[in-house]
């Protein structure tokens, strides 16, 4: 097994025990810059940053990605809480157990998550990347987002109708030949049926849509006007959730924010075009010298 391969970790809670992945950087030496910890979006796993991680981790960097609760590997919600403040306390007990003050780099609900931590206590993070969200995202990509998460849950028959459903979902993203990937993200029940790897009251909890349901827009834009650390929003350039004026009112919020386009991504930049959106962030992050 290579040295930095991954190794598992986690955090316990009042309510919960999360878990995920430490990379450490590839030539097995301290790391001088700052640990890095990956937050996905509602419905996905910790795998979804693998490549970003293995990428980060092979330029010398401390990485860490994370199951949020309800999701993947980490504990499912004994009470159906999945509310904003639910993962913010999480994101919280994980920050404390980490060497260092990280990067956090959030996508969708790990981004908004991200944002009302770093916000409310700034001290906990050497910089925030926000990865296609914003504090006032579309209502259009919100619904598809939605119609996507609540159209299967029944599960699937098949890894073909999985792959199916994300290509319907996303089709400029290629279809994988090789559909073991998706294993990762689903679970084979006794049933013989495929389910996503995540708690259904996720999606089913609260009144509203996601991610907003599992947020505060208020709260947020509080939190944004109080962000010191260097902040990044990447945006993918053919998303539905993040527009223009979502990034004016980004910028309104946070002044000193950076803006990155990755042109050819949708929602799921790292996934879209993870080459472009790597280096969108190792740049923002050596000219902060992080």
């Amino acid at each position: 097994m290579p040295d930095n391969a991954p190794q598992s970790f986690s955090t316990t809670t009042d309510d919960v025990t999360l878990r995920g992945d430490h990379w450490p950087p590839a030539d097995d030496a301290v790391s001088a810059q700052a640990p890095v910890l990956l937050l996905h979006g509602g419905g996905q796993t910790r795998h979804s940053w693998d490549r970003t991680a293995a990428a980060l981790a092979a330029r010398g960097r401390d990485v860490y990605t994370l199951d949020s609760r309800g999701h993947g590997d980490s504990d499912w919600a004994p009470h159906g809480d999945y509310a904003l403040e639910a993962f913010v306390a999480d994101l919280r007990a994980v920050l404390a157990d980490l060497p260092s003050k990280p990067v956090i780099i959030g996508a969708s609900l790990g981004g908004i998550t991200g944002l009302c931590t770093v916000g409310e206590q700034p001290e906990t993070a050497a910089a925030l990347v926000m990865v296609d969200v914003v504090v006032n995202v579309e209502q259009q990509g919100i619904d598809r987002i939605k119609e996507f998460m609540t159209g299967h849950v029944d599960g699937f028959a098949s890894l073909d109708d999985v792959a199916d459903a994300i290509a319907a979902y996303n089709p400029e993203r290629r279809r994988p030949k090789n559909l073991d990937g998706l294993r990762k993200n689903v679970r084979l029940h006794d049933d013989g049926r495929w389910y996503w790897h995540w708690d259904p009251a996720f999606i089913a909890s609260g009144e509203g849509d996601e991610p907003r349901r599992h947020t505060d827009p208020a709260r947020l834009a509080a939190a944004a006007r109080t962000v010191i650390a260097p902040t990044l929003v990447v945006r993918g350039g053919k998303s539905d959730v993040v527009s223009d004026a979502g990034v004016d009112n980004m910028r309104e919020l946070i002044p000193h924010a950076e803006i990155a386009d990755v042109s050819g991504a949708g929602h799921m930049v790292a996934g879209d075009d993870n080459e472009v959106f790597a280096a969108a962030i190792e740049q923002f992050l050596d000219s902060h010298g992080l």
